[in-house]
């Protein structure tokens, strides 16, 4: 069985470990281990009489409790089947750019969806490098040399993988310098809102800017599948046309109802992250060969002297640990890997794996 360029596939980890997918602790998938909350799987429950009739259309639950907690009218925002479902519309638009405009604009390294989104409907793609701009102001007088409005811009805020996070200030000039901006914010709410720098509130002042959010990493639903757009309404009845009724299932949506609300649970998360994050950070940089890169997201980048993939499948033989290699970031290679931020006790025992696998290498 090959394993796929995503974190989490558990029954390939599970194949290379000899045990069932159950048993691996997986590090490889940004997923918050705090979910899902109660409210949410009551939710679901609830909802399982209504499995015999065809969701909302139009979602007016979930898209009116969205507007509510974003102070955005309904007409604004779109669920979608996961932000994966999204990225396809929106590589669908930036590909009807880049056919009559120029190229879209990718920041690299980037997450390998993009490219797929943008394959399926041959965009033509344009890469610039977070390394060698090292600021997305620089990029931004490097972008100066593209004629203005003439293509798309992709990027990711906090940045995946290297979980840095760009200010409102850095974007909001590039919006004005293309047709379509495009920005997938997956990793923002696990940053309290006194430090996240979402471009939500800028939208209504900006019809070529798209915002995509995940409801799945934060309140740990990656199975359920639900994320949702914010555009111009014009442009999200354009996406609705183009993609299959009911894509969203009656589960997510009360599930979406119910996560958006529960501030108890968001809490929570603001406060495990931070202490949690800083608690794994710590032991990367006691382990010789070993260097992490601070991040705002629930994830670390971490660079190694190692061969990632040989650590990766000492991992899962010896401890049944599964970590995210970084192939599938071509500047990154076999010399790079990402964790998630776990539990503390999952933490350590990482790091105590870790240890064992790399004392193996010298």
């Amino acid at each position: 069985m090959g394993k796929q360029a995503h974190g989490g596939n558990l029954v390939w980890a599970a194949a290379l470990a000899g045990c069932s997918p159950s048993a691996i602790l997986d590090f490889s998938a940004s997923i918050s281990p705090l979910g899902p909350p109660g409210s949410v799987l009551a939710a679901i429950e609830s909802q399982l009489n209504n499995i015999q009739h065809y969701p909302d259309p139009n979602y007016s639950d979930l898209r009116n409790t969205l507007s509510h907690f974003h102070q955005l009218p309904s007409e604004w925002i779109m669920p979608g089947n996961g932000s994966a479902e999204l990225l396809t519309l929106a590589g669908r638009d930036l590909a009807g750019l880049s056919a009559n405009l120029g190229a879209t604009v990718l920041i690299t390294p980037a997450f390998g969806d993009y490219y797929r989104a943008l394959a399926a409907y041959e965009a033509n793609v344009l890469e610039f490098s977070l390394f060698s701009a090292d600021s997305l102001g620089l990029l931004n007088f490097q972008l100066s040399a593209i004629s203005t409005h003439t293509s798309g811009l992709l990027l990711n805020n906090p940045h995946n993988p290297t979980g840095r996070l760009f200010r409102r200030e850095e974007i909001i000039p590039l919006v004005d310098k293309f047709a379509l901006v495009v920005v997938d914010e997956a990793f923002m709410d696990f940053l309290p809102p006194e430090e996240e720098q979402s471009l939500l509130g800028a939208v209504q002042d900006y019809p070529n800017l798209v915002i995509l959010r995940s409801l799945t990493k934060f309140y740990s639903l990656p199975g359920l599948r639900l994320g949702y757009a914010v555009g111009s309404p014009q442009r999200l009845q354009r996406w609705q046309s183009w993609r299959d009724p009911w894509s969203v299932n009656c589960f997510a949506t009360a599930a979406g109802v119910a996560a958006i609300q529960d501030q108890e649970f968001q809490q929570q998360t603001w406060s495990w992250l931070p202490q949690a994050r800083q608690q794994l950070f710590d032991g990367l940089v006691k382990i010789p060969g070993l260097t992490p890169w601070n991040s705002t997201a629930n994830f670390l980048l971490v660079e190694s002297e190692y061969s990632c993939e040989h650590l990766q499948e000492q991992l899962l033989k010896k401890y049944k640990i599964l970590i995210r290699d970084c192939h599938s970031f071509p500047e990154l290679g076999d010399r790079f890997f990402r964790v998630a931020v776990r539990t503390t006790s999952e933490n350590k025992l990482l790091l105590t794996a870790l240890q064992g696998v790399v004392g193996n290498q010298e």
